[in-house]
């Protein structure tokens, strides 16, 4: 084969994946805006009319997402979200009857201090990231349990005053906002790209990889942490169920909005954005549609497992970690 048909034949390679990259990108967005125009029609307008009611669920899930998100880029998982919601709701809650500023930093470190856990033995003990954060959330799975044994941790009458659509919106938005600009415009994002797409050749780049990884984890705590105290403000209380379900919520949501599985340069920071937007708008249409807990899962099981397919690069996902 002459060198011309070579570059020619490697030219249509090159086009094919940017096509093929270009459909991975506006696939979540095209899906968002189809499924909710399809539970418009579908439950007679009343998608519209109950948006604020769907809306409502979709502040924590799109805050704790962003920092699982931060750990999937560069390769990780994270399935403690839930156990760290529930504990640093708790936290929140307790501390809410003497100060409300006192509650989100309790939320936060609390949500930190477990994150350190989970990094302590991800990095230090080299544990693989999903067997770490499995037993960690059924550690503390049981402590919420055991906390809540009695009744309900309630949260104080300020907590609840401050319950707004307005509020939890300027919260997200900064939250968000924020991990943007550090993701896109500083070496932080650089980094957990190059990580995700190959932790050896970051390290001799000169990237203190097991640094990044262990501080990844505290910020997603963190994060999450302050999901916690933003789902608070609207329950007002704590049972035993807190943050149950949440690490399954963000996995499907991340995926939904195109996140690669095994993270790397592919990853983009609409991702999570968008794949909780697409989350909360097929679940809160199933459940207007009229549809049972176990038709719900189904249906939303086979649409995570169809984007799982596409999504999903079959060369890198060995490198989970």
């Amino acid at each position: 084969m002459s060198e011309t048909a070579i570059d020619v034949n490697k030219e249509q390679q090159l086009k094919s994946l940017q096509k093929m990259r270009l459909v991975r990108a506006l696939l979540p967005i095209v899906g968002l805006v189809l499924v909710f125009i399809l539970f418009n029609f579908l439950t007679n307008g009343r998608m519209i009319s109950h948006l604020h009611l769907a809306m409502s669920q979709v502040y924590v899930t799109m805050i704790a997402s962003m920092g699982v998100f931060f750990i999937m880029t560069m390769g990780g998982l994270d399935f403690s979200q839930g156990s760290i919601l529930g504990l640093s709701a708790i936290v929140v809650c307790a501390l809410s009857h003497y100060s409300i500023p006192l509650a989100v930093a309790g939320g936060i470190l609390t949500g930190a201090c477990i994150g350190a856990i989970n990094g302590y033995f991800y990095v230090n003990r080299k544990i693989k990231s999903f067997i770490v954060t499995i037993c960690t959330m059924f550690l503390f799975r049981g402590l919420i349990k055991y906390l809540t044994t009695n009744s309900p941790v309630a949260g104080s009458v300020d907590l609840l005053d401050i319950d707004s659509t307005f509020f939890k919106v300027c919260c997200t938005a900064v939250v968000v906002f924020i991990g943007f600009i550090c993701f896109t415009f500083t070496r932080f994002g650089t980094h957990l790209r190059a990580i995700g797409a190959g932790e050896k050749a970051a390290m001799f780049s000169g990237i203190r990889t097991d640094r990044l990884k262990f501080w990844v984890y505290v910020l997603a705590g963190a994060i999450t942490g302050f999901a916690a105290f933003i789902s608070a403000i609207k329950v007002g209380s704590v049972t035993s169920s807190g943050g149950n379900q949440l690490e399954t919520q963000i996995l499907i949501a991340l995926v939904l909005g195109g996140m690669p599985i095994s993270g790397g340069a592919m990853a983009r920071f609409e991702n999570f954005v968008v794949g909780s937007l697409l989350f909360v708008v097929l679940n809160s249409g199933l459940t207007m549609i009229g549809f049972t807990t176990q038709m719900m899962q189904l249906i939303e099981g086979v649409v995570f497992l169809l984007f799982v397919a596409i999504f999903a690069d079959r060369q890198a996902i060995h490198v989970i970690k």
